[in-house]
């Protein structure tokens, strides 16, 4: 590591995150997701001299993957939290083998998706949120807007 400070265990990290808004935990997903970027390029980088039998690129090399590793996991910890508080987590997160849910179940022909759930897709894409364009099935547009104009008891209507 870089420093001598450990990192703060997935623990702490769930702990911190009832307390931030949504738009933060995006943010934090977004600047995890930029980080881990950055690290793969560095290993581009360094593997070639790696392969040659630099020890010192290929320390780096491995610590960049643990440090990558916890970043993924810190990546699916956001998209509980997002989840758990009933927003639909929308923006191509990933588990920690980097792979968007659902995505082993995935049968490519033709170039068309489907998946076990009976999803289909035009040119190799899932109709998810954020995904395609931006369209959505009729049924999960009905579902948002039944989600959306359901009263709360104590707050009112929710538009």
């Amino acid at each position: 590591m870089s420093s001598n400070a450990p990192p703060i265990t997935p623990a702490r990290f769930v702990a911190a995150l009832p307390d931030l808004p949504l738009s933060s935990l995006h943010a934090k997903a977004a600047e995890l997701r930029n980080s881990i970027a950055h690290l793969e390029a560095s290993n581009d980088q360094l593997r070639p001299f790696a392969d040659e039998g630099d020890i010192d690129c290929a320390d780096a090399i491995r610590e960049n993957e643990e440090v990558m590793t916890r970043m993924r996991e810190r990546i699916v910890l956001l998209k509980t939290e997002v989840e758990g508080r009933g927003f639909l987590w929308d923006h191509g997160a990933t588990d920690i083998n980097g792979k968007e849910p659902g995505e082993e179940d995935l049968d490519t022909a033709n170039g068309d998706v489907t998946s076990e759930a009976g999803n289909q897709g035009v040119n190799g894409r899932l109709g998810r949120v954020g995904r395609g364009g931006g369209s959505l099935s009729d049924e999960e547009l009905a579902r948002r807007l039944r989600e959306r104009m359901e009263v709360d008891e104590e707050e009112g209507l929710h538009l």
